[in-house]
């Protein structure tokens, strides 16, 4: 329909029933989850509704942004459930900002040229990150930390850096720092207040944080701001403070706060705060009633622009109410601005009046600077609880942030103690009041959550524990002890005992595990975008076969079903394995003559490995023919399973090493290649305690012993670091390959969905402690069984590539169109960068990037 056309339909008299048109400009989190709030009102089913997206994909979850540097995809932040635009009949049109607004005539213009009549608009643009007006703001080199492709930017950079520096050490701030010291990069982190976090903890917790990322590596340079950033060649290479230092560096970002997104009302004349912001009232209409603003760009009732994601909910909840005709109650007044996050590693959280500005308050604190762990309580002189600041150990925040407000029941100093340390009281949820807000990102009660019978229930009702997630650990006490823990609506079981059930029983399909032990209204469905990956999984990890054959195909992911990785261009990575980086010269001209005859991109990766980027998926079947001939297999860069075991050149060569660190690193290569686990796990192995093979920041990690070897687990790298704690030491060579098989196997057969090592060996109830006893001392005589597992994966191991390169009809599903299976996928196109390619992400139409 023209612009003309859907004007004259909504103005023209005598038509039929009009139906409403509501344009929503702006789809972040607060704006996905106005679509929800309408689409729970049904007024999607008697409204038309238009979503304009600046950015080249729907919504994600920016909250936890970091998570694509320790192993996310943008796919896996998504917060658009598979089919919720089609269901709800949304017109969702990404890529194309709203350019202007004309409120006379309701009308929306993009930056497409569509433009948009409106009944109701809906401002939801958020913010802009602020970076200080200083000379060389503007170089190559300098980056903003906000959106998805600003992380893609910043990633490809710091592929040529060797130092980084954040200005800002707030919470944005210490996650892009813990973003490039991911990236390998020596990093600084340049606050100009007096401590770290200054909005969210004290003077006591700034100086504890400051001492954990310090140790962690990082250089802190606080009280001191960017005077300049040095250039040379147009290009960042150092810094200039305020305190007349320099500092050295090739890359900067910028995290010095955000400002609201004002300017598309600013421009059409709607009223706006003195510092920024579009002023809204309770409802969050702005001063034109047909108008809306919600989230980072509004300027609340209450005189304050929210830079959280739990208000913006509620204003999302507000207008939606009153778009459906409903009583929004008081509108929106206000919202809590308590956190809780992991920087670094490190739990943060504070809640309430953090800082104690209430007259007469009095501060608890418990404080041990040796292990990091900083706590504060603001009480009042009656002994109700005002607020207060955690650093180190976060535990308590899902239960002390709903009784503030009241008198606790148990004394401060108890709430503040460690265990052992003269707390007598243990505070569980039953102490919370029925009014008390679980959820702060849904504003769900504990008397609401108690209406559910299980975590499944809690989050398909409320909402509860699917925003931060910081509740769902209170929220599972709160549930009845006989609540089921199930994986999804489908399944009540967890994906532990779903393995075990498969096991045991044989269970050789989703189908029929579906059917025999799946919930009753679930059985004979097609399960869940949750349950069926899973069980892909561990249907895999129980050597069910081919992956792709009959109803598997069905259970995997874009990346499982092509075998290979899909790139932000709809492009296809290659990636053959090189056990343990070692590969012969006749192998590396196989290598080199395959990407020049396709024109793929080449990059030796940190795992020791050439990725090949570029493929088309009608291409595959071509390259991997030549690759398998050569000698290559699948590197399951695609795959939850093993991605390398990475490996210096270990005694063989160098004159430190004191074992054969390369032959090692390739018989664990292929003994656990093609392993399925819950979540991607990768390996080391150094020939001596120089560690140049980085073995302590993997899931498992061998370190070479005059002895023998010493295995580490449960290390991670990444943007949330973890050191792998040491299991056993001075192992023979069988006693190394025995007990990594024991512990992978129990890993598998234990852990949640998507959890890695790091993760599950902190839930695992006794820890480290726990593991020894099972896997190295067999307390639970379950040993022989878990190497007989994985005897009969590396028994009955067989390449992917090479079974598909075999059969016809597996070939068949590589081909960028069903109905034109010769036709190459147009939109796939490239431009030239440093001698290679690059894609040509112009090139992607609005339609072409939405269908997508």
């Amino acid at each position: 329909m023209s612009a003309d056309a859907d004007t004259r339909a909504r103005t023209s008299a005598g038509t039929a029933a009009h139906t409403p048109t509501i344009v929503l400009v702006g789809h972040g989190m607060v704006g996905q989850r106005f679509l929800e709030a309408l689409a729970d009102r049904g007024v999607t089913r008697r409204a038309r509704i238009v979503v304009l997206c600046e950015e080249p994909r729907p919504a994600y979850d920016r909250v936890r942004l970091t998570s694509y540097f320790s192993g996310n995809t943008p796919d896996d932040l998504s917060m658009v459930g598979a089919g919720f635009m089609a269901e709800h009949g949304i017109e969702l049109y990404v890529g194309d900002a709203a350019e202007s607004v004309d409120r006379e005539a309701r009308t929306v213009t993009a930056r497409s040229g569509r433009v948009f009549a409106y009944d109701a608009l809906v401002l939801a643009t958020g913010s802009y990150p602020f970076v200080p007006p200083v000379p060389g703001r503007d170089a190559r080199g300098c980056f903003v930390y906000r959106t998805i492709e600003d992380l893609l930017a910043i990633e490809e950079y710091a592929k040529t850096a060797t130092t980084g520096a954040v200005v800002g050490g707030g919470l944005l701030g210490l996650e892009a720092a813990g973003a490039l010291k991911g990236l390998g990069l020596d990093t600084h982190v340049v606050e100009f207040a007096p401590r770290l976090m200054p909005v969210q903890v004290d003077e006591g917790g700034g100086a504890a944080l400051l001492r954990t990322i310090e140790r962690m590596g990082l250089t802190v340079h606080t009280g001191t701001g960017t005077q300049e950033v040095v250039t040379a060649d147009g290009a960042v290479t150092g810094m200039r403070l305020s305190d007349g230092s320099e500092l050295a560096t090739d890359l900067v970002v910028f995290s010095a706060g955000v400002r609201p997104r004002d300017q598309l009302a600013r421009d059409c004349g709607l009223a706006v705060g003195e510092r920024g912001g579009i002023a809204v009232d309770e409802r969050c209409r702005t001063s034109d009633p047909a108008v809306f603003a919600i989230g980072e760009c509004a300027l609340a009732a209450d005189g304050r622009v929210y830079g959280l994601v739990a208000p913006g909910y509620e204003m999302a909840q507000t207008v939606a109410a009153v778009l459906a005709k409903e009583e929004a109650g008081d509108g929106f007044t206000g919202a809590d601005t308590s956190t809780k996050l992991k920087l670094l590693g490190v739990d943060v959280a504070s809640f309430g009046d953090a800082h104690g500005t209430a007259e007469g308050c009095l501060d608890v604190v418990y404080s041990d600077s040796r292990s990091g762990v900083y706590k504060k309580l603001v009480v009042d002189g009656e002994g109700v609880l005002l607020g207060g600041v955690l650093v180190g150990d976060a535990d308590a925040y899902g239960l002390l942030r709903p009784l503030t407000g009241t008198v606790p029941p148990v004394s401060p100093e108890q709430l503040v103690l460690p265990a052992g340390a003269g707390a007598p009281v243990a505070l569980g949820p039953s102490a919370l009041p029925d009014d008390a807000v679980i959820c702060s990102c849904h504003n769900v009660t504990k008397h609401a959550i108690g209406q559910c019978s299980s975590l499944a229930e809690v989050k398909k009702c409320t909402k509860a524990g699917t925003g931060c997630g910081s509740c769902v650990k209170v929220i599972e006490k709160l549930l009845p002890a006989a609540a089921d823990k199930g994986l999804c609506g489908c399944f009540p079981y967890g994906r532990s005992e779903l393995y075990e059930i498969a096991r045991t029983l044989r269970v050789t399909s989703f189908a029929a595990l579906l059917d025999s032990h799946g919930r009753p209204e679930a059985r004979g469905g097609e399960g869940c975008e949750v349950c069926k990956p899973t069980v892909g999984s561990i249907l895999a990890s129980l050597n069910n076969g081919y992956i792709l054959d009959g109803e598997q195909a069905s259970l995997q992911d874009t990346n499982d079903h092509f075998l290979a990785n899909m790139q932000r261009n709809g492009s296809y990575s290659v990636v053959p394995r090189i056990p343990g980086g070692e590969i012969t010269p006749e192998k590396l001209i196989v290598i080199g003559e395959v990407a020049r005859d396709f024109g793929l991109y080449t990059k030796i990766t940190g795992g020791q490995r050439i990725d090949l980027f570029g493929a088309r998926v009608d291409q595959l079947p071509a390259i991997w023919t030549r690759l398998v001939d050569a000698g290559f297999e699948s590197g399951h860069a695609y795959g939850k399973a093993l991605r390398t075991v990475k490996s210096c050149v270990g005694q063989t060569w160098c004159r430190y090493g004191v074992q054969d660190s390369v032959k090692m690193a390739i018989q664990l290569e292929l003994r656990y290649r093609g392993l399925r686990a819950p979540h991607k796990f990768k390996s080391g192995v150094s020939g001596c305690a120089r560690e140049c093979a980085e073995a302590q920041a993997k899931d498992f990690g061998v370190i070479a012993t005059a002895n023998g070897w010493n295995l580490y687990v449960g290390g991670n790298g990444g943007a949330t670091p973890r050191h792998a704690d040491l299991l056993a030491q001075d192992l023979s060579d069988a006693e190394l390959i025995r007990l990594i098989d024991r512990f992978l196997m129990f890993y598998i057969r234990t852990a949640d969905r998507l959890e890695r090592t790091s993760t599950w060996l902190e839930r695992l109830e006794g820890g480290l402690d726990h593991l020894k006893d099972v896997v190295v001392h067999d307390s639970l005589g379950l040993c022989d069984e878990l190497e007989a597992l994985m005897a009969a994966h590396v028994e009955n191991y067989q390449d992917e590539w090479a079974q598909t390169l075999d059969d016809p009809e597996r070939l068949r599903r590589f081909v960028s169109f069903v109905n034109a299976p010769e036709a190459p996928d147009p939109t796939v196109r490239f431009v030239p960068e440093r001698d290679q390619i690059k894609p040509d992400l112009t090139f992607l139409t609005l339609e072409g990037v939405s269908s997508r």
